[in-house]
């Protein structure tokens, strides 16, 4: 497996995409909304390298090496030497069809060897908890691990890369198959909840209603003070922890949109009527920490370390520890050690298994990496 991480610019990428000098299987592109020549950019690797798959998305910063960058590309090629790839791309109507998405996408990438599944959907116009719910339907036992677009931090439009096509309302997926391939993945927050636990009494899918019989925009506002008059922005600093029963993990949710009208809030997954759920505030050194936490899980060393770690974060990281930032890359890099290179994204949504032996679930504010290898 070869792996080339290149950082472009509107200055430089028209001299650094000729420095890829292997035949790429497949390019990821992070790219942010404010980079002026993506279509361009699109085009060259297209000429280029005609016969090699393309995906990538929108983000709220980009990740390359153990920097974090705006108004840049995060380009990083990929040669797999003994396994193959294969990509679908799923375009959505609206949120009520994302359970089919998940299936339909499953369904085409499957067979006998396929051994991972990358996911990168539209942020905005998908309901990423029942994406994940009609993956996992399909692929029980294979992993699976992705993210949302981001468009900063301004919830306007986010966009997926499919081969030389920039689209929004759509979902792409990258099948890896073969014995040889082989992934690693983990996914920790860091986020701390407070106050009392209450009660989801109304909610449709990811529509949240009310919390304790009251309108839950009004009682989300009276937490945030001052905060609220920046919703829905705001919202990415103070999430919610929720779960279903008292046996479940708590997963995190973060808010995507709100309806003064009917005093609703739309998240990035479901919240369930008969659900708990519980405020929650960010602790700098805890995000750092559930960073590294992240990195352990992997239990990788410099004996076993894996070609490429593709990190994808939540924006809401990102707007807490602002010029810090940096420090959460810098710990994944010191726990995976120097060998593999470094890419990713901060998203509004990351898809993951808690550990090596749960299921997929679509998470909100946490570090969520995946690391690719042969053997």
């Amino acid at each position: 497996m070869k792996v080339k991480q290149l950082s472009l610019t509107k200055n430089n990428w028209q001299d650094l995409i000729p420095t890829i000098h292997f035949s790429a299987n497949l390019c990821l592109l992070f790219v942010s909304p404010d980079f002026p020549n993506t279509k361009e950019v699109l085009d060259q690797i297209k000429t280029s390298f005609p016969d090699t798959l393309i995906i990538g998305c929108s983000t709220a910063g980009e990740i390359s090496g153990i920097t974090v960058k705006d108004e840049t590309i995060a380009l990083t090629a990929i040669q797999l030497e003994k396994s193959t790839v294969k990509k679908v791309a799923y375009e959505i109507n609206d949120m009520e069809c994302s359970q089919n998405a998940g299936e339909t996408i499953a369904d085409s990438l499957y067979e006998d060897n396929l051994k991972h599944v990358i996911v990168l959907s539209d942020g905005l116009n998908v309901n990423g908890a029942e994406l994940v719910s009609g993956l996992k339907s399909k692929l029980p036992n294979v992993s699976i691990t992705g993210g949302l677009a981001a468009d900063g931090s301004n919830f306007n439009e986010t966009f997926i890369i499919d081969n030389d096509q920039i689209l929004d309302k759509t979902i792409v997926g990258i099948g890896f198959y073969g014995e040889a391939f082989q992934v690693g993945f983990s996914s920790k927050g860091g986020w701390d909840s407070f106050g009392i636990e209450r009660l989801v009494t109304k909610s449709k899918k990811n529509v949240l209603y009310e919390l304790d019989g009251l309108p839950a925009l009004e009682l989300y506002k009276s937490f945030l003070g001052d905060e609220a008059e920046n919703l829905p922005s705001s919202g990415l600093l103070f999430p919610l922890s929720m779960r279903s029963n008292e046996t479940e993990k708590p997963v995190v949710r973060t808010i995507l949109g709100i309806n003064e009208e009917d005093q609703s809030l739309t998240f990035a997954g479901n919240i369930p009527e008969g659900s708990y759920v519980r405020l929650m505030k960010a602790n700098i050194d805890r995000l750092i920490g559930g960073a590294e936490e992240s990195a352990k899980a992997l239990g990788q060393n410099s004996e076993n370390a894996s070609e490429l770690a593709i990190l994808i974060s939540c924006v809401g990281r990102r707007l807490v520890l602002k010029q810090l930032v940096e420090e959460e890359i810098e710990v994944v890099r010191d726990v995976i050690g120097d060998k593999p290179k470094i890419t990713g994204f901060y998203s509004y949504g990351e898809i993951a298994p808690f550990g090596e032996f749960s299921p997929c679930e679509l998470h909100n504010q946490t570090m969520t990496i995946t690391t690719l290898t042969e053997c």
